[in-house]
């Protein structure tokens, strides 16, 4: 039953829009991918920096460091109902000048059972007409970075920007498909310990345009019950902003680092129940926390996805109360492979739908990279003893000196 009313409410969303701007369109673009971002609830669009920046932020994929990057991700929602999968492929280019990348994105609900045929005339069921079909969300983005010189006397800052071009397909088995296409632009900036980002999605308008191709037997039924037939329809998704800051407390090279950020997700399609909300903009703030140890272990927790809901004690329906969405997850990296994990909940007071998220990334080196990247350790170590020996000699100069110092005459 659940799967079915999932049919039914996506058939009226895509009828009743009418080329007419509405809240929550293509909502499973903006779930988030990978366990490491979904852990710290969303708050990336400064920090990402892998395959998986394609979707958060794709000036993130200058900072590849490897000669290749694959990522891959899988989740389930609603108990298992929906399946939920994200793939990238991402690869620096032009000697690390530039960047380019590809992004899948699946969000379906499979073997949803379809009854217009599975009662008959007289009321019994036909085991032999209960068909199944799959309900499905789809997108691919193809993603282009390179880095940009806006601060050349100042190598402290360092500045990137990208781009995605995307193309969204929607189907509901065989009765309604439909085809979209955005752009999004992404920037992001370090300075020292610090890391800015922001990320516009769909900055020209999103248009999805539906398509329906129901039977004769189909329409004949939904007449019959008094559903309206529908012919042609397209949602318009407004753009959306996300911002963020992210400052490390540690340095990433230590043994120990943490890093932490915070983000706002900034809407244009009027008023949503969230903490900031007006008619032209609502704003969604999160925050997400990254302790790692040697770059090779990794605890994240992050909290986010504010929003007042009514009191259902509240007879007068006047009382509301703040709902939100924690998350916590781990990581491991061991050599060229890394895996992560995230557990998080649709919200955390009343009945919370827990989701469990797997992701996995692999890198991949040529020889000639390898030897760079052991060169550059080598060249970080040798700048690091050599700081330490003049830290040293410095110390000794000023003990000496002040050993050398007469004492006060009595």
């Amino acid at each position: 039953m659940k799967k079915l009313l999932c049919i039914i409410s996506v058939l009226a969303a895509a009828y009743q829009t009418h080329a007419q701007p509405r809240i929550y369109v293509n909502e499973y673009l903006n779930i988030g991918v990978g366990a490491r971002g979904l852990s710290m609830a969303g708050a990336q669009s400064a920090s990402s920096a892998d395959a998986y920046a394609g979707y958060w932020n794709p000036a993130g994929l200058m900072r590849i460091t490897t000669d290749i990057q694959g990522g891959l991700m899988h989740a389930e929602y609603f108990g298992g109902i929906s399946q939920y999968d994200f793939a990238s492929f991402a690869m620096p280019i032009q000697d690390h000048k530039r960047a380019i990348g590809i992004s899948f994105i699946r969000f379906g609900t499979d073997d949803i059972p379809y009854t217009i045929d599975y009662v008959r005339p007289d009321g019994s069921f036909d085991e032999s007409k209960l068909k199944g079909i799959s309900a499905g969300d789809y997108a691919v983005l193809l993603s282009y970075a390179q880095n940009l010189d806006l601060f050349k006397n100042n190598k402290d800052i360092k500045t990137r920007i990208g781009a995605n071009a995307k193309v969204l397909y929607r189907n509901i088995g065989k009765m309604a498909n439909a085809w979209g296409f955005g752009l999004d632009i992404g920037m992001q900036m370090d300075y020292k310990q610090w890391q800015f980002g922001v990320t516009a999605k769909d900055i020209t308008t999103t248009y999805t345009a539906w398509s329906f191709h129901l039977t004769d037997h189909e329409k004949q039924i939904f007449g019959q019950t008094g559903n309206e037939i529908p012919v042609k329809s397209y949602e318009v998704m407004l753009p959306r902003l996300n911002f963020g800051a992210a400052y490390y407390f540690l340095k990433p090279e230590q043994k120990f680092q943490v890093l932490a950020e915070l983000g706002f997700d900034l809407t244009t399609d009027g008023k949503r129940a969230t903490i900031i909300s007006s008619k032209p903009i609502s704003i969604d703030p999160r925050l997400g926390v990254e302790a790692g140890y040697k770059n090779s272990i990794f605890l994240r927790a992050g909290v986010g996805n504010f929003y007042r809901v009514m009191d259902n004690a509240d007879t007068t329906n006047q009382s509301k109360y703040t709902v939100f969405q924690p998350s916590v997850g781990v990581g491991f990296k061991i050599k060229s492979l890394s895996i992560d994990y995230a557990f998080t909940s649709l919200q955390v007071q009343d009945n919370p739908l827990m989701s469990h998220i797997i992701s996995i990334r692999v890198d991949l080196l040529k020889a000639s990279t390898k030897r760079r990247i052991e060169e550059e350790k080598r060249k970080l170590e040798r700048a690091k003893r050599l700081e330490r020996m003049k830290q040293r000699e410095e110390a000794a100069k000023k003990n000496a000196a002040n050993s050398s110092t007469p004492a006060p005459h009595q």
